[in-house]
């Protein structure tokens, strides 16, 4: 069904075709699911799937081939031809996440199907729209119905689906979760891929004096695209004690982009160029709370998911966990919590200590680099570190005094959007990674195989080395060769 290069090449491409024709209802699903605008879809679920995509039918039938091993110097393998050939593993189970439902349900499968594979993807309950789409829709495409099957439901589904057998389990989600999958797979001996999530730090050095208005509007996209509900999002932001109070001066600045909002005063009174442009005015938009009936009003920024997790990030915004800088407006009938900064965060507190998954950034001061390597340290090694320098003896500094699943330096997310590069975690933020030819090898059993001829000479070799009876002349020939 998926074995030769000429299926799995028409089973991605179904996948492709899928993507394409059902452009409008993938959008209202995620509009649906997570009030995602078509534009952040665009960015931030559909572009990149894209890519794996086109990477995967430019690259599959060189991936496919078998690799040749230099047989090294060993006398024994003077004659062999060595080689790796990458094998299916079987069948392959994919539990996917809510807060990038396409996107993390179809990826996986890309390099699941390109290795060979047949998939039983889970999607999400908590975005539903996006699962149904997919059991409604997906099908319907090529022969996917005959390599995908689709499993809907909840917890109890779930928990049944992982009594089964599988060659191979990815999960996207939280360490609790990951812990009962990995206890699961255990039992079948079943290796996993785990892509969890934890506290993913960003550090801005003093080199960076200069372009704070660049570091903080990265920063600002990468905390606050989807509503904060990345799991590689800036979860806290350490930032040099010189320059604290510049940096929240300037995120402050940038936040009122993200709503269109303006100064009144630079109103052009075109109106019809004002709503194409989404533009919003009020008298001052560096306050430090902005109108909720105006940011409502903006359709480029996500929602919170749901009722559960808006009370949870609601709880984290506590005056005993910090003070709030700028922000902090929020709607519970809409699930809307606007991007929240704090400062003069209690490092104890549930805002440090649980990942946030949403719209709330703690800013903290240090002095010294090793301050900061002891505070990363001290903690579970995150998915992502994020590091704003122009200093290489910074990054020589924090690349080798910290540890976490990926990096990207002077950006957010861009590690992840690299084919090239695999994605994953480390410690209690995962195991194993995937993307491009990462995909492929992860999916792949890669066999040795070691071909030795039937010939007389080696044979000669063998009668005077390997074959008993031992003597002592072998043992010293053996020496003399290893």
């Amino acid at each position: 069904l998926n074995k030769t290069y000429a299926q799995r090449l028409a089973n991605i491409s179904a996948i492709e075709e899928f993507v394409e024709k059902e452009e409008d209802a993938i959008f209202a699903a995620l509009l649906a699911d997570l009030g995602k605008s078509k534009e952040e879809a665009i960015l931030m679920e559909v572009a990149g799937l894209k890519g794996e995509i086109r990477n995967f039918k430019k690259n599959l039938k060189s991936w496919m081939e078998p690799t040749k091993v230099n047989q090294g110097w060993a006398v024994v393998h003077l004659l062999d031809h060595m080689s790796t050939h990458p094998n299916p593993l079987g069948v392959v189970l994919n539990i996917s996440a809510w807060n990038y439902p396409f996107s993390l349900s179809l990826t996986p499968i890309i390099g699941a199907i390109g290795a060979g594979n047949t998939v039983v993807l889970k999607p999400s309950e908590i975005s539903p729209n996006t699962a149904k789409l997919f059991s409604e829709r997906l099908h319907k495409y090529g022969k996917l119905s005959d390599v995908i099957a689709i499993v809907n439901g909840g917890v109890q589904e779930t928990t049944k689906l992982l009594l089964n057998k599988f060659d191979h389990i990815l999960y996207t989600g939280n360490g609790m979760v990951g812990r009962i999958v990995m206890a699961a797979a255990a039992k079948h001996l079943t290796p996993v891929t785990l892509e969890l999530g934890g506290k993913s730090p960003t550090i801005v050095t003093e080199s960076v004096a200069d372009k704070l208005n660049l570091v903080a509007q990265r920063i600002m996209w990468g905390r606050f695209a989807n509503c904060g509900q990345t799991c590689i999002a800036p979860d806290y932001v350490m930032v040099h004690e010189s320059l604290e109070q510049k940096l929240l001066e300037e995120l402050k600045k940038v936040r009122p982009r993200y709503f269109g909002i303006q100064a009144k005063s630079t109103d052009k009174g075109d109106a019809k160029q004002n709503e194409k442009e989404m533009l919003h005015f009020v008298e001052d938009p560096l306050t430090k709370e902005l109108p909720v009936d105006v940011m409502l009003q903006c359709k480029s920024y996500p929602r919170i998911v749901n009722g559960n997790h808006f009370n949870r990030i609601k709880k984290l915004m506590v005056p005993e966990n910090g003070e709030i800088f700028v922000g902090g407006e929020m709607s519970e009938e809409d699930k809307f919590i606007a991007p929240t900064v704090f400062t003069k965060v209690n490092v104890d507190s549930p805002l440090m200590k649980e990942e946030i998954f949403g719209p709330l950034l703690p800013v903290i001061p240090y002095k010294t680099k090793e301050e900061v390597a002891q505070f990363i340290n001290a903690r579970d090694k995150p998915l992502a570190l994020y590091l704003f320098t122009d200093s290489p003896a910074d990054s020589e500094f924090y690349m080798a005094n910290t540890t976490s699943g990926g990096v990207t330096i002077n950006d957010i997310f861009m590690h992840y959007n690299a084919c090239c590069l695999p994605f994953g975690g480390v410690g209690e933020s995962g195991m194993g990674g995937y993307h491009g030819k990462h995909s492929f090898t992860t999916f792949s059993h890669m066999k040795p195989i070691c071909h030795k001829g039937l010939n007389g000479m080696e044979e000669g070799v063998n009668d005077r080395i390997r074959y008993p009876p031992y003597t002592a002349s072998k043992t010293k020939l053996w020496k003399s060769v290893l």
